[in-house]
């Protein structure tokens, strides 16, 4: 396949730790062809190879290099930090091929860490409602998505999970409902070793993960299209 992914240049996290201290247009457009060629084109060949393999796999994700791939700008407009530039870079996949559905795919290759997640992020107030109703009127079939992610060492995450139960659910009383059901984010996440990063071997070990999280995805997709039909 032309375009496939080989791997994330040897300079890929220097780079990002060098655009970290200097933080300056000047020196980037300086660096731009380093960035372009130990980051960006990389990354976007991920972005293809996985569409590809996602689409083999019949998992519902695609995406392209084009449109996928998170800009290196910060959007500093609103923000206290004026930093101008990532300490990372990102892409999603997802059922249209855009960034603004939910039930996708995201990588992040950083200097603090590399992860990938299979997501419903902060989904729409309509979605959420009918996520929770559905964990619980329905807990038996969540419950058997939680044990089916665990069986393949994944878990959904904690972050940004709600201290109190939303109201109307005060009457759900088993934990491990009323904990799901305090989520705000539906997320699962695979760690990436960054050492890992620079060979094609990351394309099997990130198409594994979404596999081990297409319960997820099932149980999302059709709530999603539940809601749709309401």
């Amino acid at each position: 396949m032309d375009g496939a992914f080989k791997g994330f240049g040897p300079k890929a996290i220097p780079f990002l730790k060098a655009l970290d201290f200097h933080q300056s247009r000047e020196w980037f457009l300086e660096n731009r062809d380093l960035f372009e060629q130990e980051l960006r084109d990389p990354l976007g060949d991920l972005v293809d190879t996985l569409t590809q393999r996602f689409a083999d796999a019949g998992l519902g994700l695609r995406g392209d290099r084009k449109k996928s791939l998170f800009r290196i700008n910060r959007d500093v407009r609103f923000a206290k930090d004026k930093r101008p530039y990532n300490r990372h870079v990102s892409a999603i996949l997802s059922p249209d091929g855009t960034k603004m559905s939910q039930g996708v795919f995201y990588v992040h290759i950083g200097l603090e860490r590399c992860f990938a997640d299979v997501a419903w992020w902060n989904p729409e107030p309509a979605l959420l409602l009918a996520m929770r109703k559905a964990i619980a009127t329905r807990p038996d079939t969540f419950r058997g998505l939680a044990a089916a992610l665990k069986k393949d060492r994944l878990g959904l995450e904690a972050e940004g999970r709600m201290k109190r139960t939303p109201r109307g659910f005060e009457h759900i009383s088993d934990p491990d409902l009323a904990e799901a059901i305090r989520n705000r984010h539906f997320v699962v996440q695979h760690v990436i070793d960054p050492a890992g990063i620079h060979t094609s071997a990351l394309v099997e070990e990130l198409v594994d993960f979404v596999m081990r999280s297409k319960p997820l995805l099932d149980w999302g997709r059709e709530i999603e299209g539940g809601a749709a039909k309401d």
